[in-house]
């Protein structure tokens, strides 16, 4: 037998498919996560019966206690062969028994699948295959987030194949295709039809989400705060790029007691945050179990706050960047304003008191505000009758000479 502990996503599964085109009926495939791996592989490698098995691990790093029955296993001259390429791994180098790569010498990165492909082949225990070549590359694209980079919509929707079909189903399809057909791989018909109505579920979950998301600082982070139970790369690239103020978007499953973590800047690495909580993964997408602690962090202790509103994107006179200023509020009624100066620097009001600091751009002031306010754009219908009430002007007159009574009445007007 040959034993194969390897992740439940997309790349384990793939690490999965050429275990059983390799070895066959042979191929023992055991899915796992972090919440279950540590378990699975001690209680494996602690069965003297079996001793003689190969093992293998993919995809996944163990914990140090178990690490270490790993390195006696082989000392002892039994078979483990770690396979890795998560940049959290790559301690496990200093052992003969594993190899972990992050990237190729091209500087074309890898996953967990495309090495395993290349040890078995190495090794001589596969042949090449072309369309097996193919998938895994489309499997690669998707882990490492190149699809997004070249546009390759066909590496996502491998992906979103993946979760429409439960795992048994698509591993049972995707063996045969690729045992039958050596030439090329492509999606049917049938699955592209499906895949057209998946990205329309995708696209109104992603917007129910959106509003469902909450924030706060976790240490020096400030973190976008959802629940989802599917969809949680999508759901997290977009969810960044809709708030880009916030450093990462945690995304919570309650009912299977895991956490994602998703960022979109090089300067965060998510993968060294999700390790406090016993996790791990890529520097812009990793995961961990959701712990007492974890709980207390992202559930509890954000419970009583408000979803941010977004911005008014049909405004006509509180408009982003203008010459005469800006204004923006949030859930606590806290009024901020933001106004250039002459100097092409911006400064801020908030609660009618100027801050200190200056911004040498809008898009760093407003980037301050959302992060430490959690304010938002406010609405014309909403603003100006606000501004008609309290300066005692007419909504006519406020209308028509809007640039002119925000620059005139500046004083009044940032506390409104």
């Amino acid at each position: 037998m040959v034993k194969l502990f390897t992740d439940i996503d997309l790349d384990g599964l793939g690490c999965g498919l050429i275990a059983k085109i390799a070895f066959g009926e042979k191929a023992d495939v055991a899915y796992c996560s972090y919440r279950n791996l540590n378990q699975r592989v001690e209680a494996f490698i602690s069965n003297l019966e079996n001793n003689a098995e190969e093992v293998y691990i993919t995809d996944l790093a163990v914990n140090n206690d178990v690490e270490k029955k790993l390195a006696e296993r082989f000392r002892q001259g039994k078979h483990i062969q770690m396979i890795d390429h998560h940049a959290t791994a790559m301690h496990f180098n200093e052992y003969k028994w594993a190899s972990v790569r992050a990237e190729y010498e091209t500087g074309k990165k890898t996953c967990a699948t495309s090495l395993f492909y290349d040890f078995l082949v190495e090794h001589g225990r596969l042949e090449r295959n072309k369309a097996l070549e193919e998938f895994i590359d489309l499997v690669r694209q998707y882990d490492t987030w190149e699809w997004d980079e070249n546009d390759n919509i066909k590496a996502k929707r491998l992906n979103d194949l993946f979760y429409i079909r439960n795992r048994e189903q698509f591993e049972e399809e995707m063996l045969k295709r690729l045992t039958e057909n050596r030439d090329s791989f492509d999606l049917t018909e049938t699955e592209n039809m499906l895949l057209d109505i998946e990205e329309q579920k995708i696209s109104r979950y992603i917007q129910s989400k959106s509003r469902q998301m909450v924030q706060t600082f976790v240490g020096d982070y400030c973190v976008g705060i959802v629940h989802a139970e599917q969809y949680l790369s999508e759901l997290g690239n977009a969810l960044n790029n809709l708030y880009p103020y916030f450093d990462m978007i945690a995304l919570l499953n309650v009912g299977g007691k895991k956490m994602g973590f998703r960022t979109i800047h090089d300067d965060v690495n998510v993968a060294q945050f999700a390790q406090k909580y016993g996790g791990g993964g890529h520097p812009k997408a990793s995961g961990a179990d959701l712990t007492a602690e974890a709980f207390e962090t992202f559930i509890v202790g954000v419970f009583n706050l408000s979803s941010p509103k977004p911005d008014a994107d049909r405004n006509e006179f509180n408009v982003k960047e203008a010459s005469y200023g800006s204004s923006y509020q949030n859930h606590k009624g806290e009024i901020s304003f933001i106004q250039p100066k002459g100097n092409s620097s911006y400064i801020v009001f908030h609660n009618g008191e100027k801050l200190n600091q200056s911004f040498l751009s809008y898009a760093e002031a407003e980037r301050f505000l959302k992060r430490n306010y959690a304010s938002w754009l406010r609405y014309d219908k909403e603003y100006l009758p606000l501004l008609a009430k309290n300066l005692q002007i007419s909504l006519e007159e406020i209308k028509e000479k809007y640039p002119e009574t925000i620059s005139n009445r500046i004083v009044d007007i940032v506390n409104i």
